[in-house]
């Protein structure tokens, strides 16, 4: 019979953490004994003590056709004890007093005695708050070590294949490899599109929106056979049509607003260079760019299935290979995993309605659309996701031509985007929406003086809060020293935040964040309309290390397995769900 939990719980604290964590995650593991015949015989004699009697790991699971065997030890001192060649050591003391030697031992033996051939064991050593967990992979080829973790999710039925995959047979994910193709077509783009257009950093985005327009009218007869050269129809005036007709076909309204989009488009129309034919390619560069984005991206990928802001990943890889514009602009995009993380934070909910007021190519809206996309329970509320709970506005017009081809081809409806200055707009009216949820990644360092205090981030955060409905969410990424804003001005601007709104808490981030741009960031989150509390405790996470890391010519690279496992463990502490988290990642204060 399985030994009573109960027992375990009078002898070590550890051992009920462990035991939590692992239900948490939804591995169903027997503690000091196994049900399993197969493992029960492997065990019989495997005693960690070494005198042949029957082993009994601390935790044993069978997941799939992969066994987890866990031995874990109060106190951090316990984690491993290595031989004089630096090898993980087998001998009694070892195995009997070590999480990680134990764990090994009965890894060995449930390899050597049963017909399971792939085998996880885990070291965990140390208590709830202060610990390490350390897992190894065992098989035939030995025994390979992997990296610290802080949750079993990756063990779990449902992603232990992946983890395995990628950690142990190192295979880079589907998503890893649509990624890393998707930055060198980026590149090789921009390469086409600068040799044989002559086009500038801003316009490169815009003529490869406007050409994404055109192709999607596919479905309704254009074909890139009629891209001939004519000097008379040019194939800028073809593709012009085609995209017009798409905007249509998306409802974009006023026509003031559908002007305002065309009109950034009319440069496929207007430049000469792109509609005259080149004898090195044989047709114009215009159609040379149809025919690769056609085969290499529209065709490639399924735009609405999946929350990867790929215009966005297009500018941002212009401006970054070519020395553009983005960082005197104040133009930082954010990668996706950090817009998904938003809607985390803010638990967004099928019914919320967004507000991204500097909504760039328009990643926070494609990352929150997606989310209650998935939320939502039938097609007339995802209808109406899509036309009546979605709002944006962006100030610069080529980025606003952008991100209303962005949300077009994610098939939004109507998209509720405008061209305005968001400081401009009375929050008042803008509370009429009926904006629950504020997303924002503002201008950075626009505020140099006291002429332009008005530009700082943090005015762009308190005005935001004021649009959001009394009891909304808002999560705004912002640089660190933003954050502490040390002048008169954003001391005054902090007070009148925290007077009439709630700081949630503020987790900062990798550095790395913003690959190439050289800014700290950190997110913030607040409950819009309801006074900070004078006694509220609010969370401040180091969330540095997140599990992304740059490496050479690939940039700001996911490590999934462990980001995973981080970002579970950030979402844990952010929602109250532990309580055992270090001083070093979590402290919870009074502002």
């Amino acid at each position: 019979m399985p030994r009573p939990f109960f027992v375990a719980m009078n002898e070590s604290n550890f051992d009920l953490y462990i035991h939590d964590r692992l239900k948490e995650a939804g591995i169903d593991a027997e503690y000091q004994y196994t049900s399993n015949t197969q493992l029960q015989g492997a065990l019989r004699t495997a005693s960690k003590s070494q005198t042949g009697e029957a082993g009994k790991p601390d935790f044993i699971a069978v997941v799939g056709e992969y066994v987890l065997v866990i031995e874990d030890k109060a106190g951090r001192d316990k984690l491993c004890l290595l031989d004089s060649d630096g090898a993980v050591s087998q001998s009694v003391e070892a195995t009997r007093d070590y999480a990680v030697n134990g764990a090994l031992w009965y890894a060995r033996k449930i390899l050597a005695g049963s017909g399971y051939t792939k085998i996880f064991a885990l070291g965990c050593a140390g208590d709830s708050r202060h610990h390490t967990m350390k897992p190894f992979f065992v098989d035939d080829g030995g025994v390979r070590e992997l990296g610290e973790i802080e949750t079993f999710k990756n063990f779990s039925a449902t992603e232990i294949e992946r983890y395995y995959r990628q950690k142990v047979l190192e295979e880079e994910s589907p998503e890893e490899l649509q990624l890393e193709d998707l930055i060198t077509k980026s590149r090789e783009l921009h390469e086409h599109l600068r040799n044989y257009g002559n086009l500038g950093d801003t316009e490169k985005p815009l003529v490869v929106s406007a050409i994404l327009l055109a192709l999607s009218e596919q479905k309704h007869g254009f074909r890139l056979g009629q891209l001939t050269g004519d000097d008379t129809d040019t194939d800028g005036a073809k593709l012009y049509r085609q995209l017009e007709n798409s905007i249509k076909r998306a409802r974009v309204s006023p026509d003031v607003k559908r002007e305002k989009i065309l009109n950034q488009f009319r440069i496929i129309t207007d430049r000469p260079i792109l509609n005259t034919k080149r004898s090195d390619i044989d047709m114009t560069p215009l159609k040379y760019f149809t025919d690769y984005l056609n085969r290499e991206i529209y065709n490639a990928i399924e735009l609405n299935a999946t929350p990867e802001d790929y215009l966005g990943r297009f500018y941002g890889e212009f401006v970054r290979y070519s020395g553009g514009d983005g960082q005197t602009l104040g133009v930082v995009l954010t990668p996706r995993h950090i817009t998904e993380l938003f809607c985390d934070l803010v638990a967004l909910r099928a019914d919320d309605v967004i507000f991204d007021p500097c909504c760039g190519t328009g990643g926070f809206l494609i990352a929150g659309m997606h989310r209650m996309l998935q939320l939502a329970k039938s097609d007339s509320e995802r209808k109406h996701i899509k036309e009546k709970q979605i709002f944006g506005t962006e100030i610069r017009n080529d980025m606003f031509a952008i991100a209303t081809t962005n949300m077009i081809l994610r098939g939004d409806g109507q998209s509720n985007l405008t061209c305005e200055d968001f400081l401009a707009k009375r929050p008042e009216d803008l509370q009429l929406q009926g904006i629950t949820v504020g997303f924002m990644n503002p201008p950075y360092s626009q505020a140099k003086n006291k002429a332009t205090q008005n530009l700082s981030e943090l005015n762009f955060i308190y005005h935001l809060l004021e649009s959001v409905l009394r009891g909304g969410r808002a999560a705004v990424i912002v640089p660190v020293s933003a954050m502490i804003g040390k002048t008169k001005e954003d001391r005054q601007r902090k007070a009148d935040i925290l007077k009439h709104h709630t700081l949630e808490g503020v987790i900062s981030l990798n550095k790395q964040t913003f690959y190439g741009i050289g800014t700290v960031p950190c997110i913030a989150v607040f409950t819009a309309g309801e006074p900070h509390p004078k006694g509220k405790l609010a969370k401040f996470i180091n969330f540095e290390d997140d599990g992304w890391e740059v490496k050479m010519h690939r940039g700001l690279v996911e490590d999934e397995s462990r980001s995973k496992d981080r970002r579970q463990y950030l979402l844990e502490c952010w929602r109250g769900e532990r309580k055992d988290y270090p001083s070093k990642f979590m402290v919870e204060t009074t502002v």
